[in-house]
């Protein structure tokens, strides 16, 4: 199966969030990660929709939101031609011995530290999934009490605007 972005420009009004994801879970299809914020106009909400299918479930996913009145706008994001990020908190088991590595860790990723506790350290990391995922790998070696990510967001290279 292959992982589609779409950006969803609705209008900013209570219960839009729940008819889109509604729609999803009412065809029997699933979101895989979903942001969401209000944009410059304060009218208007953009949804980031991450999800996995062929080229037939995302049509008839378009389709669909096409029809919700609340929708503006969808556009499909290629990884070629629109920036992703994710960003991801984890909280990793940091003790005087490897405080030190996972510094280092962070260097490397351009990840920063963003609380430090007696046996802890809480990374922040923005960048791609694989990025994130890696980094998660090395870090289990020490320890991983928990993390946490936000969800892909996505914005098309140039001067065009959703």
């Amino acid at each position: 199966m292959d992982k589609f972005v779409l950006s969803v420009l609705v209008k900013n009004k209570a219960g839009v969030l729940s008819r889109v994801s509604g729609l999803f879970s009412r065809r029997g299809y699933n979101i895989d990660s979903l942001t969401v914020c209000e944009t410059s106009n304060p009218d208007q909400s953009r949804m980031t929709i991450v999800l996995s299918g062929d080229e037939y479930i995302l049509g008839q996913i378009q389709k669909q939101l096409a029809k919700l009145e609340e929708v503006i706008c969808i556009k499909k994001f290629d990884s070629e031609t629109s920036v992703q990020r994710e960003m991801a908190l984890i909280k990793v088991r940091a003790e005087e011995g490897n405080r030190g590595t996972i510094i280092e860790l962070c260097d490397i990723y351009k990840a920063r530290i963003v609380d430090v506790g007696v046996e802890s350290l809480i990374i922040e990391i923005t960048g791609s999934e694989t990025k994130i995922e890696s980094l998660l790998r090395l870090l289990e070696n020490y320890g991983i009490y928990e993390y946490v990510k936000t969800g892909l967001t996505a914005m098309e290279r140039g001067t065009s605007v959703l």
